[in-house]
């Protein structure tokens, strides 16, 4: 039962405020909505289920934080990125509306106190990665829950056909039944047309209710080059563009390459990917966001939740896996809506390695009973059991007991996780936390008798507040700093308060969970449907050929052709695009620009030449069109001169 005083603070936290206008300047200091926001908050607030497609930066938390505290209730969040979650739950807390998360990395009795929170009226929202709803622990307490709105933020998950497709975002629909009269508002920042029908069918939508935002950037240029050196095109891009950037990388060990290379030419970069220690990985984002240094180099493990609006070049220094990824990865840049770049390095030997990459994402049916059959073995999990078990997993470690190469085992992995059989997080976004088990007079009373730990106390103490309400993120090397210790020495005496009942203690995870989401089955009872599996492999054969279009395009502007992938078909020549720039720069028409080029290109791939030679090799062309091309060419750097001789770049 809700206690009476927490009823009447939930009720007049209600109460103060239910105008949508007055409530975003009350806790966001705001004096009017992005477009489209007002109409998707006025839409929920009419209990409609409404999907808003909105592009990265574009304000989709407010849609449904601002109509959440217009009226009674919990809003339930699903959301699948953990780090996003926190950061979230974390900055309604700074604007005083309690919020409490739930997801696969946190301890039992963190989750029970979360629970309870929502229960008798202590939280406003419940943020929940999607495999908890499926749990016997969010079936039970979910009938003693009032919920009022079922926000599902990256909900092109919950598609087959999306790029980022995960189970768990089924069962969505099944707890609709729970709360029947909370309207659904479905958000996410890429989804083609075939993918906007199939969330709303999917989250069982009973008539059509979408709010789309044009994806056009009019201050975002996109740009592609074709390079063989890479590296030194990325230090004259950093070298002519101010401002804070982001590269992405495919790999952990080229981050680390590329920043060095970075660092040795005079570029402050630090690298980050999801294998560094979470400690680290926290200082490098900060020193970013406050620009400590200037450029981060990554792997797609970076950038999601980070708000940072004066991004001013996302440089890609190897291919991004769909041009989905690719619109969320590179509309980081410029989010205040001042001119910024989105620039894609690539080559010959990057198209190749893209469809081998392909080849090695989808793993023949046999080899994936092979890992699942080995996993089993590996955890000690029998045929028959193991359902919502936990497992701390080294993904190295487990492809080198069983011979198996790393790469195949992740590949795997991601298709078990695809469909349903497993969850792999990352739980090395979540922080270590801390909760105390006793009242403040108990506390004090194990100080005096225990005077050994009585120094730790004082520190966590004075360190942190909230912990007699709440588990709170604790850090170890802080802890040990103010101790005069070293950070070996405060967890143990961390664990030790932790075993005398005085405190919860739960340890930063350092390695990835895998929940095995059904009990284990025989190899030979792993339904891969073929037709389904190719049909899948297929899919993404496609998605991937858009990608190399899209790079190879000579011709069309890259807005336009980024607009009409998403289902977009009204935009307009971006004017600030390579391809529009060069046609800028030429008073020729599209296709004697593009014809022409392919035609200097051809020639002078036979060897180098100089002006006089080519406009006789081409007298159909006045001398002063070829001229503007070659310039443009130039410009480009897809071609060089060195004395009068003009040579491919």
């Amino acid at each position: 039962m809700i206690s009476g005083s927490a009823w009447i603070q939930c009720c007049i936290f209600v109460a103060m405020l239910t105008n949508p206008k007055e409530i975003l300047k009350k806790y966001w200091n705001y004096d009017s909505f992005r477009p489209l926001q007002e109409e998707i908050i006025q839409s929920v607030l009419a209990g409609k289920d409404t999907l808003a497609l909105l592009p990265t930066g574009g304000g989709k938390s407010i849609c449904f934080q601002v109509p959440a505290l217009c009226q009674e209730g919990l809003c339930l969040v699903i959301t699948p990125l953990v780090a996003l979650m926190s950061d979230q739950v974390e900055n309604l807390k700074k604007r005083g509306v309690p919020a409490v998360e739930i997801h696969s990395g946190m301890h039992a009795r963190e989750i029970r106190y979360a629970y309870e929170k929502c229960y008798d009226g202590r939280a406003k929202f419940l943020y929940l990665s999607p495999e908890r709803i499926d749990t016997s622990a969010f079936k039970e307490m979910s009938v003693h829950l009032n919920v009022s709105l079922i926000a599902v933020d990256e909900a092109h998950c919950i598609s087959q056909w999306g790029y980022d497709f995960r189970p768990p975002y089924l069962k969505i629909a099944e707890i609709r039944k729970l709360f029947p009269a909370a309207p659904v508002l479905a958000l996410t920042a890429t989804a083609v047309s075939r993918v906007v029908d199939d969330i709303q069918d999917r989250l069982l939508f009973p008539r059509r209710n979408v709010f789309s935002k044009s994806f056009y950037r009019d201050n975002l240029a996109y740009v592609v080059y074709k390079e063989e050196d890479k590296y030194r095109k990325l230090l004259r891009i950093c070298n002519g563009v101010k401002g804070t950037g982001i590269v992405y990388v495919r790999n952990r060990r080229i981050t680390k390459e590329t920043a060095e290379y970075l660092n040795r030419n005079g570029i402050r970069a630090g690298y980050y990917h999801a294998g560094l220690d979470p400690v680290i990985r926290s200082s490098r984002q900060k020193e970013w966001m406050n620009e400590k240094i200037r450029v981060i180099v990554a792997t797609n493990a970076f950038g999601m939740g980070i708000d940072k609006p004066n991004v001013r070049f996302v440089v890609h220094l190897d291919l991004p896996d769909t041009l989905e990824a690719y619109f969320q990865e590179a509309g980081r840049a410029g989010r205040d809506e001042k001119q910024s770049y989105a620039v894609t390095l690539y080559n010959e030997g990057d198209l190749i390695d893209a469809r081998h990459f392909l080849e090695m994402a989808w793993p023949e049916p046999q080899i994936i009973r092979s890992v699942y059959q080995a996993l089993g073995n590996y955890l000690q999990i029998a045929v028959g059991s193991g359902k919502d078990l936990s497992f701390d997993f080294d993904l190295e470690l487990f492809a080198s007991t069983y011979r198996f190469k790393p790469i195949t085992v992740f590949n795997v992995l991601k298709i078990l996780e695809r469909d349903g059989y497993i969850t792999l997080t990352d739980a090395m976004n979540s922080p270590s936390r801390a909760f105390f088990l006793v009242g403040k007079e108990a506390l004090y009373k194990f100080q005096v008798e225990n005077r050994q730990s009585d120094p730790i106390i004082k520190v966590l103490l004075r360190s942190y507040s909230g912990l007699f309400t709440d588990f709170i993120p604790v850090n170890e090397y802080e802890i040990a700093r103010r101790l005069a210790s070293d950070r070996e020495s405060a967890v143990e005496q961390l664990i030790s308060l932790s075993k005398s009942g005085i405190l919860e203690y739960v340890p930063q995870s350092k390695v990835p969970q895998l929940i095995f989401n059904c009990e284990r089955l025989a190899p030979e009872d792993i339904g891969l449907s073929r037709t389904f599996y190719f049909e899948r492999k297929k899919e993404a054969a496609a998605k991937l050929d858009k990608l190399i279009q899209y790079l190879e395009n000579k011709t069309r502007c890259r807005s336009i052709g980024l607009l009409e992938y998403f289902g977009d078909s009204t935009g307009k020549d971006c004017g600030i695009c390579d391809i529009c720039l060069a046609r800028k720069s030429s008073s020729l028409r599209e296709d004697d620009f593009g014809h022409l080029e392919a035609l200097l290109l051809q020639m002078l791939s036979e060897g180098s030449k100089n002006i006089r030679d080519l406009v006789h090799l081409i007298p159909s062309v006045s001398e002063e069109r070829i001229v503007e091309v070659i310039r443009v060419l130039l410009d480009h750097e897809k071609l060089r001169i060195e004395n009068d001789m003009i040579s491919v770049a």
